[in-house]
């Protein structure tokens, strides 16, 4: 095998490796949540005797809250399953609203702000 013949074969890989990698990482950009009754659904399989109270979605779709009717909280996200939180993760941001997530970081809901948080912890209230 030549010297010549044996790199273009490495620059091949090296491009599929790549090509690969961005066609991965864009399709996980793209992932969205289309509706707060998704989000909701998603929570209910996800979460052992989770019943939907209400839900807020992100604009850009990118992560929902979903509360239970007990007073439980979920972070969902497009992709993994749902997480349960504390209301003390979550917290009011310029932009939104930002939930802090074990192994997650913090996870901004852009575009909700404390009003649609308040009305969201009313639903869980009466539905206790």
């Amino acid at each position: 095998m030549s010297a010549a013949l044996a790199a273009g074969v490495a620059a091949g890989i090296v491009l599929g490796v790549a090509l690969a990698w961005w066609l991965v990482s864009r399709a996980r950009a793209r992932a969205r949540i289309a509706a707060p009754e998704d989000a909701a659904a998603a929570a209910e399989a996800g979460l052992t005797g989770f019943e939907t109270a209400g839900a807020l979605l992100a604009a850009d779709g990118r992560a929902a809250l979903v509360v239970a009717s007990d007073g439980r909280v979920a972070l969902v996200r497009p992709r993994g399953r749902p997480r349960e939180v504390g209301w003390t993760a979550v917290r009011a941001a310029a932009d939104g609203v930002v939930v802090e997530a074990r192994g997650l970081g913090l996870v901004a809901l852009n575009g909700v702000d404390a009003l649609d948080l308040r009305r969201l912890a009313g639903t869980a209230r009466a539905g206790v």
